[in-house]
């Protein structure tokens, strides 16, 4: 009977996700079920959906909900990650602030300030997260979907001497599939390798019986002018490989796009369309809070998350392959040894392998090492207490150092400094 722990289980619709995998496994309805929030309110409705789909499926699931985030994660066995330090609150600042200057963002989670300072509110959290499960389950596998993905895993490993954590996101499936619609074949006929780092990875091999579909692909990009005006079309025409991230996302890591009115209305890109997105996710736990009141239970249906995958595949042995962000230790050659990566990894009841990919085209391994950048001096500013590796980070960010100039920039990390205050790590704020 596995031990699962949810912390940040208050993101109901997450969580539901999840849940409607785990409880309609059959070899999986008898876990324990472990939900953590900080906000009772969001605890106590996680508890209530979870109570209820258990019940639903007549599985005999057991589930306890847990303020005190030790006890929750004492003896587990797989602890899924989604929490939002600081919530809609900090996301609003990471965007108010920006704006003044003339910052243009999307979605502000990954990279850019808005990644930054998200990162900085979360690794002081992670840290002791991973030196809890270093006492309390030093066997447990941390599953992380919490952005910005290349630099949380990476503090975890870096920051504590737990190890077992890997970052999931559903950026390389959903580009697989989009890219089998599009040349019309059917996913599971064709051969990918897909590699890089979060949210800006490459379909490195793209084929059908052996033979590339990139030339299929070009036709159906030819056929299509709507099609040519997406950022992640564009790139692929540039560098000559499908990028994972979406054009909203994509844009906001290069310096190519939003800081130019032409090419925001030419690549139709919807910025800060995050904020409205944060707004209708305070309106579902709203919804699902009353739902539950009124004893109406929730919608159960599986979706296949890559973390419910991962733990049916380690407890019955089903083999499956699901890209992971790990410590890149020569798995991408071209890339540096400490950097978080996303490779397939090999999953079956020996846990999670990643496999070596090798060296990336080289054009890629350069724009993956400007992405990276900016996360290691975010990483060492957190881990280290140094503010003035804020001061770098923002500098070497590509879209912020093509937007403003460097004393805006200071000015900038100032702002945002004093406005996040406590949620930052001492020696910054």
């Amino acid at each position: 009977m596995a031990r699962i722990v949810f912390l940040g289980a208050g993101s109901v619709e997450f969580t539901k996700n999840v849940l409607s995998d785990i409880l309609t496994f059959p070899e999986l309805g008898d876990s324990t079920l472990v939900l953590h929030d900080i906000d009772p309110d969001r605890l106590a409705t996680a508890e209530a959906m979870a109570t209820w789909m258990a019940g639903a499926l007549g599985r005999p699931a057991k589930v306890e909900a847990r303020l005190d985030r030790r006890a929750a994660l004492d003896g587990a066995d797989y602890v899924i990650n989604e929490i939002a330090v600081g919530g809609h609150a900090a996301t609003q600042t990471d965007f108010e602030i920006p704006r003044r200057y003339g910052l243009r963002q999307t979605i502000g989670d990954t990279l850019g300030i808005g990644g930054i300072f998200r990162a900085l509110r979360t690794i002081p959290v992670m840290v002791a997260i991973g030196e809890d499960l270093a006492e309390l389950a030093p066997h447990a596998l941390l599953l992380t979907y919490t952005n910005p993905m290349s630099m949380i895993p990476r503090a975890v490993y870096e920051g504590t001497s737990f190890q077992r954590v890997v970052g999931l996101c559903h950026s390389v499936r959903d580009t697989q599939a989009r890219l089998a619609s599009l040349v019309g074949v059917p996913e599971e006929e064709i051969s990918y390798v897909t590699a890089g780092v979060n949210h800006q990875a490459f379909v490195l091999r793209f084929e059908h019986r052996g033979e590339s579909l990139y030339p299929v692909l070009d036709e159906v990009i030819a056929r299509d002018p709507e099609l040519r005006r997406t950022v992640r079309v564009e790139l692929y025409r540039r560098l000559g490989h499908f990028p994972t991230e979406s054009s909203e996302h994509g844009s906001e890591y290069l310096p190519w796009f939003l800081r130019h009115d032409d090419q925001v209305e030419r690549y139709r890109i919807p910025v800060e369309i995050y904020l409205q997105w944060s707004r209708e996710n305070l309106d579902t736990f709203a919804e699902t809070r009353a739902r539950l009141a009124a004893g109406q239970g929730v919608e159960i249906t599986p979706v296949m998350e890559l973390a419910s995958e991962v733990i049916h595949s380690i407890e019955t042995g089903t083999p499956r392959v699901v890209h992971g962000n790990v410590r890149n230790d020569g798995l991408i050659a071209n890339l540096p040894a400490g950097a978080c990566v996303e490779v397939p990894c090999l999953v079956d009841r020996a846990g999670m392998r990643p496999t070596r990919v090798g060296a990336l085209p080289p054009q890629l391994a350069a724009l993956n090492q400007t992405f990276l950048n900016v996360g290691e001096l975010t990483v060492r500013a957190a881990l280290e207490g140094r503010r003035d590796h804020v001061y770098h980070a923002a500098m070497l960010d590509p879209n912020t150092s093509a937007t403003l100039t460097l004393q805006q920039i200071h000015d900038l990390v100032d702002d945002m400094i004093a406005a996040h205050g406590d949620l930052l790590p001492e020696g910054i704020r």
